[in-house]
């Protein structure tokens, strides 16, 4: 009964109507999985556009506007990989390539259990749903406190230049567009865990837009997006208005915990469970530079 009860919540802050993720074993949410793994087999990327209605979206936007002071903000010089120079590659390679990195992040500890976002974080319909989309037959919530459920924050200037994600997929929700750019930009499938073509990506670095995808998001947009593969960056934001993007992180399997030193850099600390890592020492399971 808990789990209906929880499902029931997504009603009047998601349009089930036209994504009935409430009925995933029904026809139509059949027919939306399908509709959203062909997009994603397309472009490495899933939009889908109003996904909150506009009752709920002015909520969401209140939300994380009461939120957005609690980001912490940094700004530093930042490769593709989030990762030191190679002083045994030519300038040129991408990993010796740096651009300036400036945004903020509300941590997921600072997020009550009461707001939507969290809400809809930890809905098992909408899990479900984003399970079925990226082809999984579960995924789980971060034990991460801090970077499970994320709000970024960027404000005039602030960017986040072509980079990685640190897990297999992302699911975002822009609740609030600035004025000017904020674009979100990306190449689908650049890198795979067999290898990272540094050819290529440096094409990208050096200004080479053949390869790229562009997204005009919009306040309510849902994003599931392949991030761990697909370099992507966000363009500086101009104008006084705030962009806040909602992240949802989730795992393939329970118990995922970030890097410390990431979320010393993200979050301007650690909580206590990445301290006892930082002693104990953690190992990932692929082999990517990041």
């Amino acid at each position: 009964m808990g789990q209906q009860e929880k499902g029931t919540s997504l009603r009047g802050l998601i349009d089930l109507a036209r994504y009935p993720i409430d009925a995933l074993d029904d026809k139509a949410g059949q027919q939306l999985i399908e509709a959203c793994r062909h997009q994603l087999a397309g472009d490495g990327c899933v939009v889908l556009k109003g996904f909150v209605p506009a009752q709920a979206l002015a909520r969401l936007e209140r939300e994380t506007e009461r939120l957005s002071p609690e980001a912490h903000y940094n700004q530093t010089e930042t490769n593709p990989y989030n990762s030191d120079g190679d002083p045994g590659l030519p300038p040129s390679h991408p990993k010796n390539r740096f651009a300036d990195r400036t945004n903020g992040f509300v941590a997921g500890d600072r997020i009550d259990s009461d707001t939507i976002i969290r809400q809809v974080y930890e809905n098992p319909e909408f899990q479900r749903f984003i399970a079925a989309v990226v082809g999984m037959t579960e995924i789980h919530e971060y034990a991460d406190p801090l970077a499970g459920l994320v709000v970024n924050v960027l404000r005039e200037g602030c960017q986040h230049p072509w980079h990685y994600d640190t897990n297999e997929f992302i699911v975002t929700m822009m609740t609030r567009q600035s004025h000017g750019g904020g674009r979100f930009e990306y190449c689908p499938g650049i890198r795979s865990p067999e290898g990272e073509n540094f050819e290529e990506v440096q094409k990208i670095l050096d200004g080479d837009r053949s390869g790229l995808k562009s997204l005009d998001l919009q306040p309510g947009d849902l994003q599931i997006f392949f991030g761990r593969y697909s370099l992507h960056r966000v363009t500086p934001v101009e104008g006084d208005k705030e962009r806040h993007t909602v992240i949802f992180a989730y795992a393939k399997e329970p118990g995922f915990i970030g890097r410390p030193e990431r979320a010393q850099r993200i979050f301007g600390r650690m909580a206590p469970i990445h301290e006892r890592l930082l002693r104990e020492g953690m190992s990932r399971s692929d082999n990517l530079a990041d």
